[in-house]
């Protein structure tokens, strides 16, 4: 349960406020799920600065990317 129950997430690239670690440990305290690799069934993909290939994909497949500050706003935080 929480803010973020049933919603896949990918992070890519350097998150300011927050290690890789630390974004996945904040995505799965509010409920949501973590993967390591984009798919249609990802919910959002979270965006930091120098991205990888997963950015790409994310679009080619109509997946909403958004960053830290949004990601926060979803859980309240």
């Amino acid at each position: 349960a929480g803010p973020l129950s049933g919603m896949t997430f990918v992070v890519t690239g350097t998150l300011p406020g927050l290690s890789r670690e630390g974004v996945k440990d904040l995505i799965q305290l509010a409920g949501g799920k973590v993967s390591d690799s984009i798919s249609r069934a990802t919910s959002y993909l979270v965006l930091g600065a120098e991205p990888g290939s997963k950015l790409e994909k994310a679009r080619s497949l109509g997946v909403p990317v958004i960053d830290e500050t949004e990601l926060r706003k979803m859980i309240g935080n």
